[in-house]
């Protein structure tokens, strides 16, 4: 090949590959120094983890009184995730995302119908959360049977409740006669009834809080000990809860149980000359106990 030639080849060549890589250069947009003005760019999206932690509210420390000793965990136990729909419109209506009043009702004997117990809980409820509607109903001297009646029924099932809170076993444990399981039957009628009108409404049993028998022989002055038929009385509340796949709330065990609780509040002066009901410093005890057991559960499910 001549010299010419061979030229010729070499410069055929490198116009064939120039040409290509300015086709290759030429198909690419080209990148803007500056992104247009027109165009806002979108926030990054959080984790949903990052927004379900936001859910949470604060739960302040409770210190139970100096006198207190060999207090229990305070929890509501829920196997199978009861509370999740009270919990769900809770936290909706924390984030703004509904106006739809959350409604609680408790019910119970003469520690309810002090009010002081379970206000305390509603109030800080609806400080914490807003639209609540925390209604008590309480009967002195009542127990289970007391709320079977008909009247009582209804009146409950009118205030169409969310969450339905149960506080007997304090005037069942003071008979002297208490039997576990008459106590267990009667909670069965009255929860029956309940079920019947409020299908599917989660209950949540509590304990009572601890009391006194008191004797008195004559011309002698009236002697307290300790009722240690609440213990079994708290036993049975516990045992039909698991039965029947209620919640439940242990506050006789959470405040010192057969060992301690009555001991606890007697020796921190929160219990009336009767030994069986509280001043009022008792009754906000027990309130805010109950406020720190839920607040923690629903922690709990807005974190899981």
């Amino acid at each position: 090949m001549r010299k010419s030639n061979r030229l010729f080849v070499r410069f055929l060549i490198i116009c064939l590959s120039l040409s290509g890589f300015f086709v290759k250069v030429m198909s690419q947009d080209q990148i803007p120094a500056h992104p247009p003005s027109e165009k806002i760019l979108k926030n990054v999206k959080p984790m949903r983890e990052m927004s379900w932690m936001a859910d949470t509210v604060f739960l302040p420390q409770l210190f139970f009184p100096s006198a207190f000793t060999k207090t229990g965990h305070n929890e509501i136990i829920d196997s199978i995730a009861l509370l999740a729909p009270v919990f769900e419109h809770l936290r909706q209506v924390h984030a703004g995302l509904s106006e739809d009043t959350v409604r609680i009702v408790h019910i119970g004997d003469s520690h309810i119908r002090g009010h002081i117990y379970p206000q305390t809980t509603g109030a800080l409820l609806t400080e914490t959360f807003g639209a609540i509607s925390y209604t008590d109903m309480g009967v002195n001297g009542a127990t289970s049977l007391t709320f079977t009646h008909p009247n009582r029924i209804a009146d409950i099932a009118a205030l169409k409740p969310e969450l339905l809170i149960l506080s007997f076993g304090t005037n069942e444990s003071h008979n002297r006669r208490y039997n576990a399981n008459v106590h267990y039957n009667q909670m069965d009628e009255l929860i029956k009834l309940l079920h019947d009108s409020l299908p599917e409404i989660p209950i949540l049993l509590t304990t009572p809080p601890g009391s006194y028998d008191s004797f008195r022989q004559r011309r002698r002055k009236r002697t307290y000990s300790i009722n240690p038929r609440t213990a079994t009385a708290a036993k049975t509340i516990h045992q039909y809860a698991k039965d029947h796949h209620l919640l439940v709330w242990d506050m006789y065990n959470v405040v010192g149980g057969r060992e301690r609780a009555c001991l606890n509040w007697t020796a921190a002066q929160l219990m009336r000359p009767d030994y069986v009901h509280y001043f009022p410093e008792g009754y906000i005890l027990q309130g805010n106990l109950l406020y720190q057991a839920l607040i923690q559960a629903y922690n709990d499910y807005v974190t899981r």
